[in-house]
C-alpha cells in the first residue's frame, strides 16, 4: 500500500496518508484538501540480514542521509 508524507496548506500540519486509487488524502487535523506533498524517504529490507548487519540508527527521516537525524543540517535552511 502506497504511503504518502504531506503538509496541510490550510494548519501546516505534516502527516502521512494511505491512499488508495483515485482518493485523495485530507488532513487529519482540519480536513482540508489542499495539501503539499513531501518527497518520502523508503526503507528497503535486504533478504538473508542478520540483525548485527543493521544499522543502529536510523537515516534522517527529512532527506534520507545515512548519518542520521540532523546530519544534513536541512532544518537551517530557513
Amino acid at each position: 500500500m502506497p504511503i504518502f508524507e504531506y503538509i496541510c496548506k490550510e494548519c501546516h500540519h505534516q502527516f502521512e496518508a494511505l491512499v488508495y486509487g483515485k482518493e485523495k488524502a485530507e488532513c487529519p487535523k482540519c480536513h482540508a484538501k489542499k495539501l503539499e506533498p513531501q518527497l518520502s524517504v523508503f526503507a528497503v529490507s535486504a533478504k538473508g540480514s542478520s540483525p548485527s548487519a543493521t544499522p543502529t540508527r536510523g537515516a534522517c527521516g527529512s532527506c534520507g542521509d545515512p548519518r542520521g537525524p540532523g546530519a544534513c543540517s536541512l532544518g537551517d535552511m530557513n
